[in-house]
C-alpha cells in the first residue's frame, strides 16, 4: 500500500480522458444503483490513484513515493484512498503504557549520579559486600524515583484528558442522501435533502481527507481545509488564526467561487476534484487547483427527466487556490457558517506541522552537579585502590576495594538529590506565593535555577509587549495638529462642518472640483478641511461592521489599525453603518446617512505599503480616489509639501504606527479610461501584477493633495519600558521575534525602548542572493551597535546559507527583531541560539504561535492571555503579565541559584569530610575495611543530625528584594557560573580535606592519650556534628527564624539521642570535663580557621552584593 498520493498539476490528456469518462459512467447509472456497482465494481479512483502514485514514470523508488506528498482528491473518495492519509488525531501525550516505565528510567539513569546509586543499592544484595541496613543505600533512591515517576505519570495523564477532549469533539460532515430504490420521481423529502444534504455528526479524530464538514460560528476547524461556501452571499468568512500566528486581527477568507453558487445538497453531487500541494509549514502560502470535471447537476435534480449527461462533453473547468481559500486547522470561524472540504489531517496540517514535541528539560546547575559526580567518583575509587595498595593487594583485595568504594559511597550523597528536589519544591511555592506576582504558576519544577542564569530573552510582540489594542492618538494636517486630548475639537469642527445643513453643506464641498476653486483650499475654514480628512478615513479601509446577537455592532478587519481608526471616526461622530463589497453607509453627527458607492479597491500588500479606494457619492455623483498609506511611498506620490517628513519622523520617535491620507478627485470621463485600461492589464496572461500597478500609478497615482496624518498607538503592557531596561542592565540580551509586518514590529521597537534612543536600526529585507547576504552582514560586522530589524524570508536564507556567520554576529547585537516569523523559525532561533552560545535562553510568549519557541527554550514562560491559555500549559511557568519577568528573574531566579549552588556544595562537603575521616580509621586499622560509624550513627548523620539545618540554607540570601531589583547588576555577576564551579568545588574539597584529617589526628592523639578505643566513635562524631552545625552557621548570610530553630533543635535531639544510643556512647565519659574541653580543642581547631579566613576575604576582596549593604 502506498503511503503517499502524487499528482502533477497540469495533468496529462490521459488522465483527463480517465476522469471525464469515469463521471460520465456515473452519472449514466444514476437510476439503477444495483447496475452501477456490478458494472462499476472497482471504482476508477482506485485505478487512476494507483496509476498516479506508483506509475507515473516508469517505477520509482519507495524513497521518491515516500517524499511527494501532493495529492488530488475527488469529492466522495472511496474509502481505500482516504486510508492513505494520516489520521486527524491530536496527540501531545510524552508516553503510553508501555514505554512510560523504560521511558522514565532511562530519563533518571541516564545521569550518572542516580546510576552510581543504582549500583551501590545492588550491591548490598551481595553479601560479601553487604555494610549497614539495606534501607539505608535503597530509600532515598526509591523516594526520588517515585516522586519523579508520579509528577511525569500526572502530567501525562493531564495532557491525555486535553488531548480525548480535543479529539471527542464532534463536527458535522455532509454525506450524499441515498437515491430512492422505489421510484425515480423525486419526493418533497428528495427535494428538501437536494438542497441542504445529510448530515451526520462525527468525532474530530474520525474526520478523512475528501470529507465535507459544516462549520458554524465560533467552532475550532479541526483539519486543513479548502473553503467551498459560506453563509455570506458575497462567499467570504472571517476567520481567528490567534493560535496559529499570534495575531488577534481577523483574517479574510473566500470560498471557491464555482461552489458558493451552489447549495450544500449540489456540493455532495459535484463531479469535481481538489489538488493539493504536498503538506508544508509554510501557513502563508498554499498551491492548489480546483477542477470542475463536468457543470453541477443543478438541472436534473430540479427537472428529472432531462437527460443527465450532454452529448458534447464541456471541457473541465480549473480554477486556482491560494492560501485564501484555505481555513488552517486550529483557526476559529468568526463569523456566519461555512462549508470546508478537507485535505490535510493530522500531522499533515499546518498547525501540528507547526508544533515540536516537548523534551524533557534537565537545568545546567543538574548538569554541573552531575560532573562533579563523576569527580568525586574518581576520588572515591582512587582512595579505595590506594587504601588496598598500601595494604599490598593481601587477600580477596578486589573485594575489599569494593567494600571500600561502598563504604566511601556517602562521598557521594543520595541526600544530594533529595535535597535538591525538596529546595526546587521551596522555590517553587516561594514564586506562586509572592503576592506582586499574583497568579505566577510553575509547571516544571526542576527549573527554577535557570531563572537565575538567562543571558537570552526571546519575546513575542503581540499580547506580550503589546496588548494589541490600537487607539488613535493624532491627526496632523499640516498647519494643525489634534493630539488625543482635543478630540473633542475635531468632533466639534465636523459636527460645524456637517452642521443643521449637512445635506446642503455635503453638496456644495461637493461641487468643489475646478482648478481655481482647489487653489483656494489653503483659505479654506478650518471645518471643511476637518471634515475632508474624517471623510477619507471614515471610507478608507476595509473595515466591516459585524451585528452580534446582543444587538451591539463590532468592526472587523484584518488590520487592527484600521478598526482603531473607524473607531475613533465613530467616537467623533461619523460612523460606519453598512458595508459591503459595493456600497459603504455612513451616519453624520446630525444622525442623517450618506451612502457611497465602492467602485475599486486596491487592497494593501507588504511590497505596495498602500491601500486605496474609488469611491462614488450616491447623491452628487462625484468620484474620488483615497488612498492612505506608509509614509516612504506616499511621499512621492502626494503634491509636494514641506511638513511630511518631519511630522512622520516625530510620531514614528514616540512609537506611533503613522499613516498618511491622500485623496484625488475623478472626472467620469478620466475614470472611466481608466477603468478601460485596467480591465486590459487584468486580463493579460504575462507581467499581469505590473501592469495592472502601472495602470494605477498613471491614472491615480499622482499629484495626490494630502489632507492628513494619522497616528496610531499599539498600547504596551503595563510597564514594559521599565522591564525591558532592567532586565537589559541585568546584562540579558533581548530578541524581539513576531509575526507581524516590519514597519509595526519597528514601531513597537522604538514604543518599548528596546532600541535605545538614536541608535540605529539597521533593516533588512527581501534578500534573494547569497551575495547580498554576505554585504548585509559585513556591515554588521562593522557595526555592532545597532539594532537589526530582519524579515522571516531574509532571516531563512541567512540561516540556510551562512548559519554560523549570521548567528556569531546577531548574538553579538544589543537588540534584534525578527518579523514574519513561522512558529517553527521561532523555535529554530531559540536552538541556534543554545547551540552557538551555550548560554541560558528564555523565551516568553502568550500565543499557540509561541509553544514550539517556549519548548525549544531553556526556560519557557507563557502568558495567559487573550489568545487563550496554550502558551501558558505548554510554559514552564506561566504568568499573567510581561512585567512579573523582573521578579520572576532578578529575585526569584537569582535566589534559587544562589541557594542551590550553596546547598549543593555543603551536601558534597558533608559527605566528603565523613568519608576522609573513614580513610583515616581504616588508615589506622591496618586498612581493614571496617565501617567507622555505623547503623544508626550512619543513618543520623545524613537524615536527623544535619538535615534541617543544611536545608535551612534554601532560606539565606544575600541582599533584600528592593536591592536585587534596583541594582539588576548583581544577575550579571551570577550568569558567568561562579557560584558553582570547579574552583568553588575544589575550595570545598579542601576544607573537607582538613577537617576530616583535623578531627582524624585529634582521635590519633586521643588513642594515644586514653588508649581506649571505645571513645574514638563518640568524641570524633560529636565533633563532627558540632563541626557541621558551626559551619552552617559560617554559611548563612541573613539569618531567618527556621535556621535558628533548626540549629538549636538538632543540637537538642542529638544529646539527647546520646543517652538512647549506649552501644555507640558511654554516658559516664561523655559528660565527663575531659570529654567537654577535648571536643572544645577538636572543633576550634577544625572550625576556627575558616572563620578567619572568612572574615579576611569579606574586608579585602566583598563579594559585589556586601558592598551595597
Amino acid at each position: 500500500m502506498h503511503s503517499t498520493v502524487t499528482v502533477v498539476a497540469s495533468s496529462s490528456t490521459a488522465g483527463r480522458s480517465l476522469r471525464l469518462g469515469k463521471s460520465t459512467r456515473k452519472d449514466r447509472y444514476v437510476d439503477e444503483p444495483e447496475e452501477e456497482a456490478g458494472l462499476l465494481r472497482q471504482d476508477p479512483y482506485d485505478d487512476a490513484y494507483d496509476e498516479e502514485a506508483g506509475g507515473e514514470a516508469g517505477s520509482p523508488t519507495e524513497d521518491n513515493k515516500d517524499k511527494d506528498k501532493s495529492r488530488t482528491i475527488p469529492f466522495r473518495p472511496p474509502d481505500k484512498f482516504q486510508s492513505r492519509f494520516p489520521p486527524n488525531t491530536v496527540r501531545n501525550q510524552k508516553y503510553n503504557v508501555f514505554t512510560f516505565l523504560p521511558m522514565v528510567f532511562y530519563e533518571q539513569f541516564k545521569f550518572f549520579f542516580n546510576l552510581y546509586f543504582l549500583l551501590v543499592a545492588l550491591s548490598q544484595f551481595v553479601p560479601a559486600l553487604k555494610i549497614g541496613f539495606i534501607l539505608t543505600y535503597i530509600a532515598p533512591l526509591a523516594f526520588v524515583l517515585f516522586v519523579t515517576m508520579g509528577k511525569e505519570a500526572y502530567d501525562d495523564y493531564k495532557r491525555n484528558l486535553r488531548d480525548r477532549e480535543a479529539n471527542s469533539q464532534k463536527y458535522l460532515i455532509l454525506e450524499r442522501p441515498l437515491p430512492s430504490q422505489e421510484t425515480s420521481v423525486l419526493s418533497r423529502e428528495d427535494a428538501y435533502l437536494n438542497t441542504h444534504a445529510n448530515t451526520r455528526s462525527v468525532p474530530s479524530s474520525s474526520l478523512r481527507v475528501g470529507d465535507l464538514i459544516h462549520l458554524e460560528k465560533n467552532q475550532r476547524v479541526p483539519a486543513d481545509c479548502v473553503l467551498l461556501r459560506t453563509s455570506d452571499a458575497s462567499g467570504t468568512c472571517f476567520i481567528r488564526t490567534d493560535q496559529l500566528d499570534g495575531e488577534t486581527d481577523w483574517k479574510l477568507r473566500v470560498a471557491v467561487p464555482e461552489c458558493q453558487k451552489l447549495d450544500e445538497g449540489d456540493l455532495i453531487r459535484l463531479d469535481a476534484e481538489i489538488y493539493a500541494d504536498a503538506p508544508i509549514k509554510d501557513i502563508h502560502s498554499f498551491i492548489g487547483t480546483f477542477t470542475l470535471n463536468s457543470p453541477p447537476p443543478v438541472l436534473s435534480t430540479r427537472n428529472p427527466s432531462s437527460e443527465s449527461v450532454p452529448l458534447h462533453p464541456l471541457p473541465p473547468t480549473v480554477s486556482p487556490l491560494t492560501a485564501e481559500n484555505v481555513l488552517w486547522s486550529n483557526t476559529v470561524l468568526a463569523a456566519g457558517s461555512a462549508v470546508g472540504f478537507v485535505v490535510y489531517t493530522g500531522a499533515e496540517t499546518r498547525a501540528v506541522m507547526n508544533t515540536s514535541h516537548p523534551e524533557t528539560k534537565v537545568g545546567l546547575l543538574d548538569l554541573e552537579i552531575n560532573k562533579l559526580a563523576k569527580i568525586l567518583c574518581a576520588v572515591t575509587f582512587a582512595l579505595s585502590v590506594v587504601l588496598v595498595a598500601l595494604n599490598g593487594f593481601r587477600g580477596l583485595w578486589y573485594i575489599y576495594t569494593f567494600r571500600f568504594l561502598i563504604l566511601f559511597s556517602s562521598i557521594i550523597p543520595i541526600s544530594l538529590r533529595v535535597n535538591l528536589d525538596m529546595g526546587k519544591t521551596v522555590y517553587a511555592q516561594q514564586i506562586m506565593n509572592d503576592n506582586e506576582i499574583p497568579d505566577t504558576i510553575v509547571r516544571t519544577s526542576t527549573l527554577p535555577e535557570e531563572l537565575g542564569r538567562i543571558e537570552y530573552l526571546l519575546s513575542d510582540k503581540t499580547g506580550t509587549l503589546t496588548q494589541n489594542e490600537m487607539e488613535m492618538k493624532k491627526l496632523h494636517m499640516g498647519t494643525m495638529s489634534y493630539g488625543f486630548d482635543s478630540m473633542d475639537e475635531v468632533a466639534h469642527q465636523l459636527e460645524l462642518a456637517f452642521g443643521a445643513t449637512g445635506d446642503q453643506a455635503h453638496l456644495r464641498q461637493g461641487s468643489l472640483s475646478t482648478g481655481a476653486q482647489l487653489a483656494t483650499r489653503g483659505r479654506r475654514d478650518m471645518s471643511s478641511r476637518v471634515r475632508d480628512v474624517v471623510l477619507s478615513l471614515a471610507l478608507c479601509h476595509n473595515v466591516t461592521p459585524v451585528t452580534n446577537d446582543d444587538g451591539s455592532v463590532t468592526y472587523q478587519a484584518s488590520s487592527p489599525d484600521e478598526v482603531a481608526i473607524v473607531t475613533w471616526t465613530q467616537s467623533i461622530g461619523l460612523t460606519l453603518v453598512f458595508r459591503d463589497r459595493t456600497r459603504i453607509e455612513l451616519q453624520t453627527p446630525s444622525g442623517s446617512r450618506i451612502s457611497f458607492d465602492v467602485l475599486d479597491i486596491f487592497p494593501f500588500t507588504s511590497e505596495s505599503k498602500r491601500m486605496g479606494i474609488v469611491v462614488r457619492d450616491r447623491q452628487s455623483g462625484e468620484i474620488t480616489f483615497l488612498q492612505k498609506g506608509a509614509d516612504v511611498v506616499m511621499a512621492k506620490i502626494v503634491q509636494r509639501n514641506d511638513w511630511l517628513d518631519e511630522e512622520t519622523a516625530n510620531m514614528a520617535r514616540e512609537g506611533l504606527r503613522t499613516l498618511v491620507m491622500a485623496r484625488k478627485r475623478l472626472g467620469s470621463q478620466l475614470y472611466n479610461d481608466f477603468k478601460a485600461r485596467h480591465h486590459e492589464a487584468s486580463v493579460r496572461l504575462e507581467g499581469r501584477n505590473e501592469a495592472m500597478n502601472s495602470v494605477v500609478a498613471e491614472y491615480l497615482e499622482r499629484d495626490l493633495e494630502l489632507l492628513g496624518l494619522t497616528g496610531v498607538e499599539d498600547k504596551l503592557q503595563d510597564d514594559v519600558k521599565s522591564t525591558l531596561e532592567l532586565l537589559r542592565n541585568a546584562g540579558i540580551k533581548i530578541w524581539m521575534l513576531t509575526g507581524d509586518k516590519i514597519e509595526t514590529a519597528r514601531c513597537i521597537a522604538i514604543s518599548t525602548k528596546l532600541v535605545a534612543r538614536n541608535q540605529y536600526i539597521h533593516e533588512i529585507a527581501k534578500l534573494k542572493t547569497s551575495d547580498e547576504v554576505r554585504d548585509q552582514l559585513e556591515f554588521l560586522q562593522s557595526k555592532l551597535d545597532c539594532c537589526l530589524v530582519i524579515d522571516g524570508e531574509s532571516l531563512q536564507l541567512c540561516l540556510n546559507l551562512f548559519k554560523n556567520e549570521f548567528i556569531e554576529i546577531a548574538t553579538k547585537l544589543s537588540a534584534v527583531v525578527a518579523c514574519r516569523c513561522s512558529p517553527t523559525q521561532k523555535a529554530d532561533v531559540a536552538k541556534l541560539i543554545r547551540k552557538h552560545t551555550k548560554k541560558r535562553v528564555c523565551c516568553i510568549g502568550d500565543g499557540g504561535n509561541d509553544v514550539s519557541m517556549i519548548q525549544a527554550a531553556d526556560v519557557g514562560v507563557g502568558i495567559v492571555g487573550k489568545e487563550g491559555k496554550q502558551a501558558s500549559l505548554a510554559a514552564d511557568f506561566s504568568v499573567t503579565q510581561f512585567s512579573y519577568l523582573t521578579k520572576l528573574l532578578l529575585w526569584h531566579g537569582r535566589n534559587s541559584y544562589r541557594r542551590s549552588a550553596k546547598l549543593a556544595q555543603f551536601v558534597i562537603h558533608r559527605g566528603l569530610i565523613i568519608s576522609i575521616m573513614q580513610a583515616v580509621f581504616s588508615a589506622i586499622f591496618y586498612f581493614a575495611p571496617i565501617a567507622l560509624y555505623q547503623g544508626w550513627l550512619m543513618m543520623g548523620y545524613a537524615t536527623v543530625y544535619t538535615m534541617a539545618p543544611v536545608f535551612s540554607l534554601v532560606l539565606d540570601r544575600d541582599v533584600n528584594e528592593d536591592l536585587a531589583l534596583l541594582y539588576p547588576e548583581l544577575y550579571k555577576e551570577l550568569t558567568k557560573g561562579r557560584a558553582l564551579s570547579y574552583k568553588t568545588f575544589f575550595q570545598w574539597l579542601m576544607i573537607s580535606v582538613y577537617q576530616g584529617k583535623c578531627a582524624a589526628i585529634m582521635i590519633m592523639s586521643l588513642v594515644l592519650f586514653e588508649n581506649q578505643f571505645l571513645h574514638i566513635v563518640s568524641i570524633s562524631f560529636t565533633a563532627l556534628i558540632l563541626n557541621e552545625l558551626i559551619m552552617v552557621a559560617l554559611e548563612i548570610t541573613t539569618w531567618h527564624v527556621y535556621m535558628v530553630v533548626s540549629e538549636i533543635a538538632t543540637l537538642f535531639f542529638y544529646v539527647i539521642s546520646i543517652a538512647f544510643l549506649p552501644e555507640f556512647f558511654d554516658l559516664t565519659f561523655v559528660i565527663s570535663v575531659g570529654f567537654a574541653w577535648k571536643l572544645a580543642v577538636i572543633v576550634a581547631i577544625s572550625a576556627l580557621p575558616l572563620y578567619i579566613i572568612k572574615l579576611i576575604r569579606s574586608r579585602v576582596a566583598p563579594a559585589a552584593s556586601s558592598k551595597l549593604l
